[in-house]
């Protein structure tokens, strides 16, 4: 299923309908993921260039490069699964349905983990941000 193609009627069944909408949470998580992609890089730069040395410990920034590694498996898985998506209207039967939907809350739940994970390292980092730039005003 495509984003721009997909469309809810209402000879749509419960499940073809929740095939949709999860079709759309996909591409949204994806489209998320690559903005993440982009600030990530951003962050390690402003790091790499304006912090390092200035900082006591560079435990943030490897935990920055390592998250920038899983996102970018995250956002592959999603790009593989998304791929072969299409193959939902091939399902005739519940169980083959169900096998897309149970896959689909397995990807929503390590979306939802890495986001959760990544809001934390990043408020991280600019607590320390905000830290060592009040410590130069006050000099």
């Amino acid at each position: 299923m495509k984003a721009d193609s997909i469309e809810i009627f209402d000879h749509d069944t419960d499940v073809d309908i929740a095939h949709k909408i999860n079709t759309l949470e996909l591409n949204n998580w994806i489209s998320h993921l690559t903005y993440i992609e982009t600030e990530l890089a951003n962050l390690i730069g402003v790091y790499r260039e304006k912090l390092k040395g200035k900082l006591k410990t560079n435990s943030v920034l490897s935990r920055l490069l390592k998250k920038q590694t899983e996102n970018k498996n995250l956002l592959v898985a999603l790009k593989k699964y998304a791929s072969v998506r299409f193959k939902i209207a091939e399902c005739e039967s519940m169980q083959c349905n169900m096998v897309y939907i149970t896959e689909h809350e397995s990807y929503r739940r390590s979306y939802l983990y890495h986001l959760d994970k990544y809001r934390k390292l990043k408020d991280e980092f600019f607590n320390k941000l905000q830290v060592k730039f009040s410590l130069l005003k006050s000099v």
